[in-house]
């Protein structure tokens, strides 16, 4: 028998994802996928509902947490939402004061969007309670699934957007912005 968790169990589960080809494998991966963010954005949701906001709120909050200084036309490309969409939220962020924009030191006219002390706070919160669920699911996986699982999610991402990400993930760790 194979104990489940172990790393057998793991590669004999992977070899039978790996063989699932038919229609209705894939749509019960589509139904994990849908089950496993639910609960990846619960913890974060029911913080974020302390404070009014929601999960668009989130998203603006972490990519100017972990990359201030981002333009707004940045923050817009990495979202792919309209500025009408983004307007509405960076409003109520900066109007809470979570969020500041400076302006430009090359293009005055350019707004910089930086995280205030509230707001990388916040930001760091929320990193922490999702943060945690990654390290708890990867410490019960075999070192390989881990480097999968990896591998996985930036497959998840369009072939032509991957280059893009790999730029947003060095910039931010460049950047230095807080998990």
């Amino acid at each position: 028998m194979v104990e489940p968790g172990s790393a057998a169990a793991w590669r004999r589960a992977a070899a039978e994802a790996a063989a699932a080809t038919s229609d209705e494998d894939a749509l019960e991966l589509v139904e994990l996928f849908f089950f496993a963010y639910r609960d990846f954005v619960g913890d974060a949701d029911r913080l974020l509902g302390k404070y009014g906001f929601g999960r668009a709120h989130h998203r603006v909050l972490h990519f100017v947490n972990r990359r201030p200084g981002l333009t707004i036309a940045a923050l817009l490309d990495i979202l792919r939402i309209t500025k009408q969409s983004l307007n509405r939220v960076l409003k109520q962020l900066l109007d809470a004061d979570f969020v500041e924009a400076r302006p430009g030191v090359v293009d005055r006219r350019q707004r910089l969007l930086y995280p205030t002390p509230q707001g990388a706070k916040l930001a760091r919160d929320l990193a922490a309670l999702q943060s945690a669920r990654f390290l708890k699911v990867m410490d019960g996986l075999p070192p390989a699934a881990r480097g999968a699982a990896s591998e996985f999610l930036f497959a998840m991402i369009d072939s032509d957007e991957r280059e893009r990400v790999r730029a947003h993930l060095a910039c931010a760790k460049a950047a230095g912005g807080a998990p």
